[in-house]
Protein backbone atom coordinates (compact mmCIF):
# COMPACT_ATOMS: atom_id res chain seq x y z
CA UNK A 1 0.00 0.00 0.00
CA UNK A 2 1.52 3.33 -1.04
CA UNK A 3 1.74 6.40 1.22
CA UNK A 4 -1.43 8.06 -0.10
CA UNK A 5 -3.45 4.85 0.23
CA UNK A 6 -2.13 4.36 3.77
CA UNK A 7 -3.41 7.83 4.68
CA UNK A 8 -6.73 7.07 2.98
CA UNK A 9 -7.00 3.96 5.14
CA UNK A 10 -6.26 5.83 8.37
CA UNK A 11 -8.71 8.61 7.54
CA UNK A 12 -11.40 6.13 6.48
CA UNK A 13 -11.03 4.15 9.70
CA UNK A 14 -11.31 7.31 11.79
CA UNK A 15 -14.53 8.32 10.02
CA UNK A 16 -15.89 4.77 10.24
CA UNK A 17 -15.22 4.41 13.95
CA UNK A 18 -16.41 7.94 14.79
CA UNK A 19 -19.76 7.72 12.98
CA UNK A 20 -23.12 6.50 14.23
CA UNK A 21 -25.28 7.68 11.31
CA UNK A 22 -25.22 6.81 7.62
CA UNK A 23 -27.22 6.52 4.41
CA UNK A 24 -28.22 2.94 3.64
CA UNK A 25 -28.79 2.08 -0.02
CA UNK A 26 -30.71 -1.09 -0.80
CA UNK A 27 -32.30 -2.58 -3.92
CA UNK A 28 -36.01 -1.79 -3.99
CA UNK A 29 -38.29 -4.81 -3.88
CA UNK A 30 -41.36 -2.76 -4.87
CA UNK A 31 -39.74 -0.78 -7.71
CA UNK A 32 -37.88 -3.26 -9.88
CA UNK A 33 -34.55 -3.19 -8.09
CA UNK A 34 -33.98 0.56 -8.28
CA UNK A 35 -31.65 1.95 -5.58
CA UNK A 36 -33.46 3.07 -2.42
CA UNK A 37 -31.72 5.32 0.12
CA UNK A 38 -32.64 5.75 3.79
CA UNK A 39 -31.15 7.24 6.95
CA UNK A 40 -29.99 4.74 9.58
CA UNK A 41 -28.03 4.63 12.80
CA UNK A 42 -25.04 2.29 12.88
CA UNK A 43 -22.57 0.80 15.35
CA UNK A 44 -19.24 -0.73 14.36
CA UNK A 45 -18.31 -4.22 15.52
CA UNK A 46 -15.01 -5.20 17.18
CA UNK A 47 -13.83 -5.92 13.64
CA UNK A 48 -14.94 -3.67 10.76
CA UNK A 49 -18.37 -5.13 10.26
CA UNK A 50 -21.20 -2.84 11.29
CA UNK A 51 -24.66 -3.30 12.76
CA UNK A 52 -28.00 -1.69 12.03
CA UNK A 53 -31.21 -2.10 14.03
CA UNK A 54 -34.15 -2.24 11.64
CA UNK A 55 -37.93 -2.52 11.87
CA UNK A 56 -39.65 -5.24 9.88
CA UNK A 57 -42.03 -2.65 8.43
CA UNK A 58 -39.23 -0.37 7.15
CA UNK A 59 -38.86 -0.28 3.38
CA UNK A 60 -35.13 -0.98 3.57
CA UNK A 61 -35.79 -4.10 5.66
CA UNK A 62 -38.18 -5.45 3.05
CA UNK A 63 -35.49 -4.79 0.46
CA UNK A 64 -32.78 -6.51 2.52
CA UNK A 65 -34.89 -9.62 3.02
CA UNK A 66 -35.49 -9.77 -0.72
CA UNK A 67 -31.85 -9.04 -1.71
CA UNK A 68 -29.07 -8.68 0.85
CA UNK A 69 -26.87 -6.45 -1.36
CA UNK A 70 -26.41 -3.02 0.21
CA UNK A 71 -24.16 0.01 0.48
CA UNK A 72 -23.67 2.11 3.61
CA UNK A 73 -22.30 5.63 3.06
CA UNK A 74 -20.79 7.70 5.88
CA UNK A 75 -19.84 11.35 5.58
CA UNK A 76 -18.19 14.07 7.64
CA UNK A 77 -18.96 17.77 7.96
CA UNK A 78 -16.43 20.04 6.26
CA UNK A 79 -15.26 22.88 8.53
CA UNK A 80 -15.39 25.37 5.65
CA UNK A 81 -18.95 24.45 4.76
CA UNK A 82 -18.01 23.00 1.36
CA UNK A 83 -20.14 19.86 1.27
CA UNK A 84 -18.46 18.65 -1.91
CA UNK A 85 -15.12 18.63 -0.06
CA UNK A 86 -16.40 16.54 2.85
CA UNK A 87 -14.97 13.07 3.48
CA UNK A 88 -17.05 10.09 2.44
CA UNK A 89 -16.77 6.35 2.92
CA UNK A 90 -18.94 3.86 1.02
CA UNK A 91 -19.05 0.27 2.25
CA UNK A 92 -20.52 -2.31 -0.13
CA UNK A 93 -21.58 -5.73 1.07
CA UNK A 94 -24.42 -7.91 2.28
CA UNK A 95 -26.74 -7.19 5.21
CA UNK A 96 -27.40 -10.41 7.10
CA UNK A 97 -29.77 -10.76 10.03
CA UNK A 98 -27.94 -11.53 13.28
CA UNK A 99 -28.37 -15.15 14.35
CA UNK A 100 -29.95 -16.02 17.69
CA UNK A 101 -26.63 -17.16 19.19
CA UNK A 102 -25.00 -13.78 18.44
CA UNK A 103 -27.92 -11.52 19.33
CA UNK A 104 -26.91 -10.87 22.95
CA UNK A 105 -23.41 -9.61 22.11
CA UNK A 106 -24.70 -7.51 19.22
CA UNK A 107 -27.47 -5.97 21.32
CA UNK A 108 -25.10 -5.13 24.18
CA UNK A 109 -22.68 -3.36 21.84
CA UNK A 110 -25.37 -1.45 19.97
CA UNK A 111 -27.06 -0.18 23.13
CA UNK A 112 -23.69 0.74 24.64
CA UNK A 113 -23.12 3.25 21.84
CA UNK A 114 -26.74 4.21 21.18
CA UNK A 115 -28.59 3.70 24.48
CA UNK A 116 -31.66 5.56 23.21
CA UNK A 117 -32.20 2.68 20.77
CA UNK A 118 -32.96 0.28 23.62
CA UNK A 119 -36.57 1.48 23.73
CA UNK A 120 -37.13 -0.19 20.37
CA UNK A 121 -36.29 -3.56 21.90
CA UNK A 122 -39.66 -3.42 23.67
CA UNK A 123 -41.45 -3.01 20.34
CA UNK A 124 -42.14 -6.14 18.34
CA UNK A 125 -40.52 -6.37 14.93
CA UNK A 126 -37.04 -4.83 15.37
CA UNK A 127 -34.02 -6.95 14.46
CA UNK A 128 -30.26 -6.51 14.13
CA UNK A 129 -28.42 -6.88 10.83
CA UNK A 130 -24.68 -7.16 10.17
CA UNK A 131 -23.00 -5.70 7.08
CA UNK A 132 -20.41 -8.14 5.78
CA UNK A 133 -18.22 -5.81 3.76
CA UNK A 134 -17.10 -6.68 0.25
CA UNK A 135 -15.48 -3.41 -0.93
CA UNK A 136 -14.69 0.01 0.54
CA UNK A 137 -14.50 3.28 -1.41
CA UNK A 138 -12.91 6.41 0.08
CA UNK A 139 -13.28 10.06 -0.92
CA UNK A 140 -11.26 12.34 1.32
CA UNK A 141 -11.83 15.49 -0.72
CA UNK A 142 -11.04 16.69 -4.21
CA UNK A 143 -8.60 14.25 -5.86
CA UNK A 144 -8.32 12.06 -2.76
CA UNK A 145 -10.23 9.08 -4.11
CA UNK A 146 -9.62 5.35 -4.18
CA UNK A 147 -10.72 1.82 -3.46
CA UNK A 148 -9.27 0.68 -0.14
CA UNK A 149 -7.34 -2.52 0.45
CA UNK A 150 -9.98 -4.93 1.79
CA UNK A 151 -7.55 -6.86 4.04
CA UNK A 152 -8.83 -5.38 7.30
CA UNK A 153 -12.34 -4.51 6.07
CA UNK A 154 -13.16 -8.18 5.59
CA UNK A 155 -11.12 -9.66 8.44
CA UNK A 156 -12.50 -12.07 11.02
CA UNK A 157 -13.47 -11.19 14.59
CA UNK A 158 -10.33 -10.70 16.77
CA UNK A 159 -9.39 -13.50 19.13
CA UNK A 160 -9.65 -11.14 22.15
CA UNK A 161 -13.38 -10.59 21.48
CA UNK A 162 -14.54 -12.72 24.43
CA UNK A 163 -12.06 -10.95 26.73
CA UNK A 164 -13.10 -7.43 25.76
CA UNK A 165 -15.03 -6.62 28.94
CA UNK A 166 -12.19 -7.93 31.13
CA UNK A 167 -9.68 -5.74 29.25
CA UNK A 168 -11.94 -2.69 29.61
CA UNK A 169 -12.46 -3.32 33.33
CA UNK A 170 -8.71 -3.71 33.87
CA UNK A 171 -7.93 -0.47 32.03
CA UNK A 172 -10.61 1.54 33.83
CA UNK A 173 -9.65 0.26 37.27
CA UNK A 174 -5.86 0.08 37.02
CA UNK A 175 -4.78 2.30 34.12
CA UNK A 176 -7.29 5.13 33.90
CA UNK A 177 -4.34 7.55 33.61
CA UNK A 178 -3.56 6.09 30.17
CA UNK A 179 -7.10 6.78 28.98
CA UNK A 180 -7.20 10.30 30.41
CA UNK A 181 -3.76 11.29 29.10
CA UNK A 182 -4.64 10.00 25.62
CA UNK A 183 -7.88 11.98 25.65
CA UNK A 184 -5.96 15.09 26.65
CA UNK A 185 -3.12 14.53 24.18
CA UNK A 186 -5.29 13.84 21.12
CA UNK A 187 -8.45 15.84 21.79
CA UNK A 188 -7.23 18.47 24.31
CA UNK A 189 -9.91 17.40 26.78
CA UNK A 190 -9.11 17.08 30.47
CA UNK A 191 -11.49 14.67 32.16
CA UNK A 192 -10.19 12.65 35.13
CA UNK A 193 -13.37 10.54 35.02
CA UNK A 194 -13.03 9.43 31.40
CA UNK A 195 -13.52 5.69 30.86
CA UNK A 196 -12.79 3.15 28.17
CA UNK A 197 -16.17 2.30 26.66
CA UNK A 198 -15.42 -0.33 24.03
CA UNK A 199 -12.54 -1.91 22.15
CA UNK A 200 -12.06 -2.65 18.46
CA UNK A 201 -9.25 -3.85 16.22
CA UNK A 202 -8.45 -0.25 15.28
CA UNK A 203 -8.37 1.30 18.76
CA UNK A 204 -10.77 2.00 21.58
CA UNK A 205 -13.64 4.33 22.47
CA UNK A 206 -13.62 6.74 25.37
CA UNK A 207 -16.71 7.94 27.22
CA UNK A 208 -16.14 11.46 28.51
CA UNK A 209 -19.02 13.28 30.15
CA UNK A 210 -21.70 13.20 27.40
CA UNK A 211 -19.37 12.71 24.42
CA UNK A 212 -17.62 9.68 22.93
CA UNK A 213 -14.19 9.72 21.29
CA UNK A 214 -12.27 7.19 19.22
CA UNK A 215 -8.58 6.63 20.07
CA UNK A 216 -6.81 4.86 17.19
CA UNK A 217 -4.02 2.32 17.36
CA UNK A 218 -1.12 2.58 14.88
CA UNK A 219 -2.25 -0.67 13.25
CA UNK A 220 -5.09 -3.19 13.65
CA UNK A 221 -4.78 -5.52 16.66
CA UNK A 222 -6.27 -9.02 16.38
CA UNK A 223 -4.52 -10.62 19.35
CA UNK A 224 -4.64 -9.66 23.01
CA UNK A 225 -0.86 -9.23 23.13
CA UNK A 226 -1.12 -6.77 20.22
CA UNK A 227 -3.67 -4.72 22.18
CA UNK A 228 -1.42 -4.71 25.23
CA UNK A 229 1.56 -3.49 23.19
CA UNK A 230 -0.53 -0.76 21.52
CA UNK A 231 -1.80 0.52 24.88
CA UNK A 232 1.71 0.60 26.34
CA UNK A 233 2.90 2.63 23.34
CA UNK A 234 0.08 5.11 23.89
CA UNK A 235 0.84 5.34 27.60
CA UNK A 236 4.42 6.35 26.78
CA UNK A 237 3.44 8.68 23.94
CA UNK A 238 0.95 10.71 26.02
CA UNK A 239 2.61 10.54 29.44
CA UNK A 240 3.36 14.27 29.27
CA UNK A 241 -0.40 14.92 29.10
CA UNK A 242 -1.19 13.24 32.40
CA UNK A 243 -2.78 15.56 34.96
CA UNK A 244 -2.57 15.36 38.72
Amino acid sequence: MNTSNTQYELDAVNLFRSSNTAILSTLSKSTDGYPFGSFVTIVSHSNRELFIYASDIAEHTKNILNDSKACVTLSSVNDQGDKQASSRLSLMGDLIRISSEDIQNCQARFFKFLPESEKYSYIHGFHFYRLKILKARWIGGFGQIGWLDTTHWTAATPDWHDSEEAIIEHMNEDHSNVICSGLNGVFSIIDPNAKMLALCTDGYFIASEKAQFFMPFNQPCYHEQDVRVALIKQAKAYRAFETT
